[in-house]
């Protein structure tokens, strides 16, 4: 009896191990359960490292990378998940490419991927599929109702020392920059996610509804990784920030409080030290010159290509090849690689990366760093693709360019003569942005001074949305608006006046509500980017709290606050009609209105007090009424005649709270 039951017991764990090897078709789909799953982790990577079931998209495409995995054949035994096709990379053994397809209706769950070479040798690694947190249609994106916070996080707030110098990172040789330098511009100086985190309720109180930290995932550069620009992992976050798990309480914390937080990615290049640069895939995995060696280690002129930073190229009807071939495969620097986006794997590896981290953060939006310098058909199917996926979310690309044609462009919707559909919601308005300069720092005449104001917005004729174009006073790129403006504070008061009245989405960059400048070394990288006041422990100036602040500086950040707050809640500057009056005796008026709300804006360049007759500006129906002065809080009853009396802005509103 015992004999018998023996060999029974040992027909079952036979039939099971049969089951566990399944059949290896291409085309084959079988059943298992979580409890199938062996808990190994033989690959030394395979990305994206989880995935989603329920996408409109059921196709998914595994980057694996193991010695000599090329050497292996993949299977996978789990219901409702099926392998359609393998490929190897033409430049290394190292790599797999195992295209899946998610039928519809699939489960979560936890399953093996087999690799087995003739050999019979067998890798195993765990894979999951995880149940989405959310309807795609509740990934609402930002719009013109909001003010969004521009931060450089490792100069914002250092809540977490510890994590200043890893010892280690994860997939990676160790740190090349080790050191935090406090005096150096360029060095590290310790600010992670936990500072924004702790931080959150004072970026509320000003008044705006969204982060957008920089890039927060791994650079590992030897110099000038504080940035985020040139990633080296595009699936970890940088351990000199924080965690994942600190980057999704980021997200939490953002959306309890009712704000979004903005992933600033980069699909154009990466880090020199990414982790596949010293083992491409594929001979056009990056843009080379064609003389490219395989393995080759000595990154130099001869082997890169330089961009020629044409980006007009993208609409040039009369472009050469040459020209455009230089700015869409040129590298950004020497020390950024530039992906080639026209190599399938790579452009599904950047396409699934986005999704991956929308998905895991939660996010409410992206912003896509050198928006005009990757293939821009692949950045149409980039954005595409993910709006596809989640039809209400929001993207913003930064073309730098003062020429609204260019500008425009690349916005959906647009009426291109070439026919191209971008599938961008919002680009970045730099035109405007240094109109409103000019139009502050200049001398009044016809041609100058705030005529550039007016006529740069009657140029939004040309948008196919202005309201979804993102404006700012200043980014981590340019000077400080305060010394674009000549550290003339009422400029700077109007400046910001403006830009968050226009019909756009505004950005700010931290520290504008204080005033930081860079006048010691206008233009300075490291200098525009510099640490907040209080942000570190022992920090004589604290901003967040107030303490040790100028009165000038106190009163900007009140004014700010002010102006955001009300914006945050005016339906008539987000969605509003526009209308504006060419600049007289040194003033411009500026109108948004929807139903019984109006909001006047009034910026006076005048030093001395000077009366303006407001019959002119009848047609907007404001005569008798009485209007609540924003700022101030003083009341004005709109009749024939305003007094100007103080050089800066004057905000208007029929609103009553």
């Amino acid at each position: 009896m015992k004999k018998l039951a023996f060999l029974f017991f040992s027909f079952i764990i036979a039939l099971s191990l049969s089951c566990k090897d399944g059949n290896t078709s291409k085309s084959s789909v079988d059943s298992s359960s979580t409890s199938d799953v062996i808990d190994k982790s033989d690959i030394e990577r395979i990305e994206p490292p989880n995935w989603w079931t329920g996408f409109k998209n059921d196709t998914l495409q595994l980057l694996v990378k193991h010695d000599n995995i090329g050497d292996f054949t993949p299977s996978i035994s789990y219901n409702g998940v099926s392998i359609n096709k393998v490929s190897k990379g033409d430049n290394s053994n190292n790599y797999l490419f195992i295209d899946v397809i998610i039928a519809d209706g699939t489960p979560a769950g936890r399953f093996n991927i087999k690799f087995k070479n003739d050999n019979g040798d067998e890798l195993i690694d765990v894979y999951e599929l995880k149940t989405r947190s959310k309807p795609a249609e509740d990934y609402k994106g930002f719009n013109s109702s909001d003010a969004i916070y521009l931060i450089t996080p490792d100069r914002f707030a250092n809540a977490n020392p510890d994590n200043d110098t890893p010892i280690a990172m994860e997939g990676q040789e160790g740190l090349l920059e080790k050191t935090i330098d406090r005096t150096n511009n360029y060095a590290r100086h310790g600010g992670d996610i936990e500072g924004i985190i702790n931080h959150l309720d004072y970026i509320q109180d000003l008044g705006f509804t969204a982060v957008w930290p920089q890039p927060l995932l791994t650079n590992n550069m030897k110099r000038g990784s504080y940035h985020g620009y040139a990633i080296t992992d595009l699936y970890q976050i940088d351990p000199r920030f924080g965690t994942l798990a600190e980057y999704q309480e980021l997200s939490q914390k953002a959306e309890q409080r009712g704000m979004k937080l903005v992933m600033d990615q980069v699909a154009n290049h990466c880090g020199l030290e990414h982790w596949w640069m010293k083992d491409l895939p594929f001979k056009d995995w990056v843009n080379l010159q064609d003389n490219y060696e395989k393995n080759i280690n000595n990154w130099n002129n001869d082997v890169t290509i330089n961009s020629n930073h044409r980006r007009t190229t993208n609409q040039d009807i009369y472009a050469s090849k040459y020209d455009s071939d230089g700015n869409s495969k040129g590298w950004f620097v020497s020390a950024m690689p530039d992906l080639n986006q026209r190599n399938p794997f790579m452009a599904k590896y950047i396409i699934q990366n986005s999704i991956w981290w929308i998905e895991t953060a939660q996010l409410d939006g992206i912003r896509q760093d050198t928006y005009p310098y990757p293939d821009k058909h692949f950045m149409s199917d980039w954005a595409g693709a993910i709006m596809t996926e989640y039809p209400n979310f929001s993207i913003v690309g930064e073309e730098w360019s003062y020429n609204p044609l260019l500008i425009g462009y690349w916005q959906e919707g647009a009426n291109n003569r070439d026919g191209y559909d971008s599938n961008l919601k919002s680009p970045m308005d730099f035109a405007m942005q240094s109109k409103v300069v000019e139009a502050f720092n200049e001398e009044e005449s016809w041609d100058r001074g705030l005529v550039k104001i007016y006529e740069g917005l009657a140029n939004d004729f040309h948008y196919a949305s202005p309201k979804d174009i993102l404006i700012f006073p200043g980014n981590h790129d340019m000077s400080r608006i305060f010394t674009q403006l000549k550290g003339d504070i009422p400029n700077t008061k109007m400046a910001l006046a403006t830009y968050a009245t226009m019909p756009r989405i505004l950005q700010m960059y931290y520290g504008t509500e204080i005033l930081m400048d860079d006048f010691d070394k206008p233009g300075d990288h490291g200098l525009i980017r510099t640490d907040y006041p209080g942000g570190w422990e022992g920090d004589t100036v604290n901003a967040f709290t107030g303490e040790g602040l100028t009165p000038q500086q106190k009163d900007m950040q009140a004014f700010v606050k002010t102006l955001l707050n009300y914006r945050k809640n005016s339906k008539a500057i987000h969605e509003g009609k526009t209308v504006h009056f060419a600049p007289f005796m040194g003033t411009y008026f500026l109108f948004r209105t929807l139903g019984d709300e109006t909001v006047v804006l009034i910026v006076n360049k005048n030093d001395k007090p000077i009366t303006i007759d407001l019959k002119r500006y009848s047609e907007i129906g404001l005569d008798g009424k009485t209007l609540h002065n924003i700022i101030s809080g003083d009341e004005f009853i709109w009749n024939d005649a305003i007094e100007l009396t103080t050089k800066g802005p004057i905000l208007l509103t029929t609103k009553t709270n």
